[in-house]
């Protein structure tokens, strides 16, 4: 695989900024490569591999940003398991639902593995479902208003926080739902944290605890994938394999400092400016392309 700084420092960038922000980060490494005219290592069997080495970048950012959740998660588990009962509504509950939510990405990713490879080597499909995504944010958050609209009218009041639920609340039937939103991400254009987001605010979570739910579910996800997809890279000489380290060291310093920026923006921020982004890049990426294309022929 031909790679270089320049191309690692792009690329590891583009994937700790997009992998957080709900614009799809598979979708932004699949189209932007390819008006460069990266064919080539878009369609190399050893990009994914790359890519999800990336994303490995990604979590541990999470997993150190979020390093008091996850003690938590494991102390909780453990007192749990050891009691040999939980409790909706408590910590040891949220702990579980992160790993129900984790479960349908999980199944569908193994099933459909080779179907989904494939649609990583073109940037058309890629940019397509970037518009798709575009509107699922858009009418996510549009729906989420007119339902808290409804209930406030029926309800007759004016505090729309009081309508919504904390994340211990939830089932695990919903933590499925959500986890299947997630699954949505499998498709190169589609938003991990964005579908995930739209499926948790389906069911009443703020802003907020969806975005912190979100970042949380994503992690064992991704540390799966890097187990399944890493150890293609292993063949590689020494110095890509340091290219690929510094892309990771740099994608986690982008995802840390993304996830800080969120968190904060969605205390009161909503998905409208991501959507309208996403509109804007799939449909300029599909114009793009069309001549790329056409010139190439």
């Amino acid at each position: 695989m031909n790679l270089n700084l320049g191309q690692v420092i792009f690329l590891a960038l583009l994937q700790g900024i997009t992998e957080l922000f709900p614009i799809s980060s598979l979708g932004h490494t699949v189209v932007i490569p390819g008006l460069l005219g990266w064919g080539d290592l878009v369609g190399n069997e050893r990009f994914l591999p790359l890519i999800t080495a990336l994303h490995l970048g990604t979590a541990l950012a999470l997993v150190i940003y979020f390093w008091r959740d996850w003690l938590q998660v494991l102390r909780t588990l453990w007192k749990s398991v050891k009691e040999g009962q939980v409790q909706r509504g408590t910590e040891e509950w949220v702990s579980w639902l992160i790993i129900i939510g984790s479960i349908p990405t999980g199944i569908l990713g193994v099933f459909l593995e080779k179907p989904l490879k494939q649609l990583f080597a073109s940037p058309v499909v890629a940019a397509t479902f970037l518009v798709v995504n575009g509107s699922l944010l858009f009418f996510g958050e549009a729906l989420r208003r007119y339902r808290t609209a409804q209930e406030e009218r029926r309800q007759a009041s004016k505090d729309a926080k009081s309508l919504l639920r904390p994340l211990a609340s939830l089932s695990w039937k919903e933590a499925v739902l959500v986890g299947l939103g997630q699954s949505l991400a499998l498709i190169p254009g589609i938003s991990r944290s964005g579908a995930s987001m739209v499926a948790a605010l389906g069911v009443r979570l703020s802003h907020e605890d969806a975005a912190r739910y979100s970042f949380l579910l994503g992690t064992p996800i991704i540390f799966a994938a890097a187990v399944l997809e890493i150890p293609q890279l292993f063949g590689l000489s020494g110095s890509v394999l340091l290219l690929v380290f510094t892309g990771m060291v740099l994608s986690g310093l982008a995802a840390y400092l993304s996830t800080k920026f969120l968190l904060k923006y969605f205390e009161t921020g909503n998905l409208y400016p991501f959507a309208v982004y996403c509109w804007i890049a799939g449909l300029v990426g599909l114009v793009l392309l069309f001549f790329v294309l056409h010139t190439a022929a």
